[in-house]
């Protein structure tokens, strides 16, 4: 519990605070114009709090507080804080993501037209954040269609030839500057027509195109005609889709949202000079006991300070808190450059726009917990099967499978996998190499695995260790293996060493195929209905389980494999070769290593070191030395 006799001690200035529990770990982020005034409310009588303050109260431990010289800084301060360390209490979003943008690289001298989720200040044209990368992608495959743009990232320019055309120059796709024929003037005239298109000025460029083709026709050249024509056909079906919302042709993002308990579906709306360009939205948790304009207050300031483009306008569907108003609009006009405003109508056609984009949120917010229902019943379904079908006591809550993988009982390894409330956890993953078996025995191998597991757990246990945070606890519900009654059976008896440990064994059986046809439990085997929920779950955690442990065999056996390249240098042997492995560690590591620091390394002559620096530096060496292998 916290020391309130350490508020005193608490400066005056304004700042950000970041409060503790006793492990810790910062539960909540905030931020205050005079920090000790601030804080001390949350000490106030608990009758004037929320139940989720009075929670949070009960667990500080520690407050640590952040000075800077105005309420901007703090915000800034306070919205980087939470982004990085998303505190507990905290309304957090609930999906961060990156955005799509359409890029003309002008800092190129032939420019291109790609997709990037970056925003860099390189000199090149940005065109959204847009929600939907298919649309962009769509986008930029039209204007190739409709532009002979290069597509490769060959360095080119007018007069110098660069290696052959691709395929794209032959189907009418590319004009291949890297043929050096392209000047550039003609070039970067497709490219203003692009930018034309993509700023929403398609008119003046139909228009203009319209009466060349007339021109055309007039002159009896019907083939310019027919391409002229073409392209004014692509230019509308790229620009078709943009639905006209606003007359000013202004940039802007509505904002509203729909609160269901403790989640809240916010709903976003770009315009982009007066045109529909996509709506995204973001779920907040921690929303149970938070008012309209906390919410919105907090979407605003977490949304924004991630998001390279601010509108000049920012249209409301709840009010921001009142102390904070004039300073988000502050920071938003600083991110922009500009000045930002912020509004919040009360009728005409942004009030109706608001609306629409609030009813979207209401149906965005439904289906999601629709669906969220049906997973936890699909998943409640599953579970119930699997303790119905081996007439269990209670629902396997956590189950963890485990496999073996190896090749004539060589880099012999075994995997561990996690399944928590019927879904993987690849946190909880676990290896294991294999060290007390010789040869190919799965059963000892199995064992040694499921001891050392026990082990781990059962010292962790005695450390007192957080199941939280701990690698092997809890224990689990179930242990899956991969494999029929024998390799329960030798599970079995390492479990029997420790009575103070109960968790079931079952056997995954398989068909000839590899796939799973029943269940061993207690000397008895369970057939399973294809295609039935059950069947579908098991099976899952059998490929998975079958997938991690053969991964990492491979990748051990690929090492072994490379080390082993090694003792085809004369002078390398098996014990040099470990020498060199221990001393750096891998072969890249080896490659770049210099020939007097070989020299130096103790067992290594003079003639070794020379030969071992020749092996990886001398290219007609490595060329001999690979046919050599491929003949093998």
């Amino acid at each position: 519990m916290y020391d309130r006799n350490k508020l005193k001690d608490i400066p005056q200035n304004p700042g950000v605070y970041l409060m503790k529990n006793a492990a810790g770990d910062i539960i909540y982020v905030g931020k205050a114009i005079n920090l000790r005034n601030r804080l001390r409310q949350y000490f106030q009588n608990s009758k004037n709090l929320t139940p989720k303050t009075v929670t949070l109260v009960s667990h500080i431990c520690d407050i640590e507080t952040i000075v800077v010289d105005s309420e901007l800084e703090a915000l800034i301060l306070e919205c980087n804080l939470i982004k990085e360390h998303r505190p507990k209490y905290n309304i957090l979003l609930k999906d961060d993501k990156s955005y799509p943008y359409v890029k003309v690289t002008l800092e190129d001298e032939y420019p291109k037209v790609i997709m990037t989720r970056e925003h860099k200040k390189d000199g090149g044209k940005y065109f959204g954040p847009f929600t939907s990368s298919f649309a962009v992608k769509k986008t930029i495959e039209a204007i190739g269609k409709l532009y002979p743009l290069r597509r490769c990232n060959r360095k080119v320019a007018f007069g110098e030839k660069n290696g052959r055309p691709c395929l794209n120059y032959y189907i009418g796709q590319c004009c291949a500057p890297c043929q050096g024929n392209v000047p550039k003037e003609e070039y970067m005239a497709y490219i203003s027509d692009i930018l034309s298109i993509l700023n929403g000025k398609d008119k003046e460029l139909v228009l203009t195109l319209e009466e060349k083709m007339s021109e055309a026709a007039q002159k009896m050249d019907y083939e310019l005609a027919a391409k002229l024509r073409d392209q004014i056909y692509g230019i509308q079906h790229i620009v078709e889709k943009q639905k006209i919302i606003v007359s000013n042709q202004q940039d802007q993002d509505i904002i509203a949202f729909a609160k269901d308990e403790d989640l809240a579906c916010v709903q976003v709306f770009n315009v982009r000079d007066g045109k529909m360009l996509g709506r995204d939205h973001t779920f907040l948790e921690g929303v149970e006991e938070s008012t309209p304009e906390d919410i919105m207050t907090t979407f605003v300031k977490q949304y924004y300070s991630s998001k390279p483009f601010i509108p000049r306008e920012i249209i409301l569907g709840a009010p921001l808190l009142k102390d904070e108003e004039d300073t988000i609009a502050q920071w938003l006009a600083e991110l922009r450059g500009a000045k930002v405003v912020l509004t919040r109508p009360q009728k005409g056609q942004k009030s109706k726009m608001t609306r629409m984009v609030e009813e979207n949120a209401e149906l965005t917010l439904k289906q999601y917990e629709l669906e969220k229902r049906q997973k936890e019943e699909k998943k409640k379904s599953r579970l119930d099967a699997f303790k119905d079908l081996l007439r269990m006591d209670h629902t396997p809550e956590k189950i963890e499978a485990y496999d073996i993988s190896n090749i004539s009982g060589t880099d012999n390894v075994g995997g561990m996998v996690v399944f928590q409330g019927g879904k993987p956890d690849k946190k909880a993953y676990r290896r294991f190499k294999i060290k007390s078996v010789d040869g190919q025995n799965d059963y000892a191998s199995m064992q040694e695995m499921i001891f050392r597991r026990i082990e781990r757990g059962i010292k962790e246990q005695n450390e007192g260790k957080d199941p939280e945070k701990s690698s092997f606890l809890p224990f689990p519900d179930v242990f899956c293996i991969d494999g029929g009654k024998t390799h329960v059976d030798a599970v079995r008896s390492i479990l029997q060493m420790y009575p103070n440990v109960h968790i079931e064994v079952c056997g995954m059986v398989k068909d000839d195929h590899h796939r799973i046809r029943g269940i061993i439990y207690k000397d008895e085997e369970y057939p399973l209905k294809k295609s039935t929920p059950l069947c579908t779950f098991l099976s899952d955690i059998s490929e998975e389980v079958h997938r991690y442990a053969l991964g990492y065999h491979q990748t051990l056996r690929k090492k072994g494999m490379l080390e082993s390249r090694l003792e085809e240098i004369p002078g390398i042997g098996k014990k040099r070769r470990e020498l060199l492995m221990r001393h750096y560690g891998s072969l890249n590591n080896l490659k770049k290593t210099t020939l007097e620091e070989l020299k130096t390394l103790p067992g290594m002559s003079d003639k070794t070191a020379q030969a071992v620096f020749d092996y990886f530096n001398d290219d007609e060496h490595k060329t001999k030395s690979e046919e050599k292998r491929e003949n093998k």
